[in-house]
């Protein structure tokens, strides 16, 4: 509950697949109400659940939104989608299209959502293990690794408020992204644990991170990825 006696609410883009989606589930299963972001609206009526259709990369939708949406406790932004390419034929129209979704989009929410954040607000980053650099993803992985530095200055930032800003990097995670044809060139490996990484555990690193228990956890970027870097 928050600070008026009512269930903490959860902003959370990307919520209609991959990893928003079971995030949101297990932010309802644990009696959060959430605002989900997505471009597909479902037929189902779920308690606690409210979808917002909107495109990411529309900014004008996204900012009327922003501007009506109620105070939220938390903003956990999960979008995101990948194209890969070698040096000679890097697409500088793809290139921006992940920018604009992975890092412009969440600088607008959290520049719109954060200053009517209560005390002890989180905002959790689902970026990638791909941030620190891997052949033909080189794009992908400078949006990725900006999310780092966006999460360290705003948790400088927001510190003295005890809001908690992280980022959440996981390697090949097991969900339709992982099968997307726009990284068909660029096919995920196994990581030593013998499996990719599953979405439930990547919600429940950031249902933690919504926790009492993570209120000293701020400005972090945890990796997780089967042992893949070690």
């Amino acid at each position: 509950m928050n600070l008026e006696g009512k269930p903490r609410h959860a902003v959370v883009t990307g919520a209609s697949s991959g990893i928003g989606q079971v995030i949101v589930r297990q932010l309802l299963k644990d009696g959060w109400r959430v605002t989900g972001l997505c471009r597909t609206v479902g037929a189902d009526v779920i308690a606690g659940l409210t979808i917002v259709p909107v495109d990411l990369m529309d900014f004008d939708r996204l900012e009327a939104i922003a501007q009506e949406m109620e105070p939220a406790d938390a903003l956990i932004h999960a979008a995101g989608f990948m194209r890969t390419a070698p040096l000679g034929e890097l697409s500088m129209d793809e290139g921006a299209q992940m920018w604009r979704v992975h890092v412009d989009a969440a600088a607008l929410l959290a520049d719109r959502l954060a200053p009517a954040m209560p005390q002890g607000g989180r905002i959790v980053l689902v970026g990638s293990r791909t941030a620190n650099g891997a052949p033909t993803r080189s794009q992908y992985a400078a949006t990725k690794a900006a999310l780092v530095g966006m999460a360290r200055s705003w948790a400088a930032e927001l510190a003295p408020r005890g809001i908690t800003v992280n980022v959440i990097a996981p390697g090949a995670t097991d969900t339709p992204f992982l099968r997307d044809p726009g990284r068909a060139k660029t096919l995920p490996k196994i990581p030593p644990m013998g499996r990719f990484i599953s979405p439930d555990e990547v919600a429940a690193l950031a249902v933690f991170l919504l926790s009492d228990g993570a209120r000293s956890i701020t400005g972090q970027q945890i990796v997780m990825c089967g042992g893949a870097s070690l």
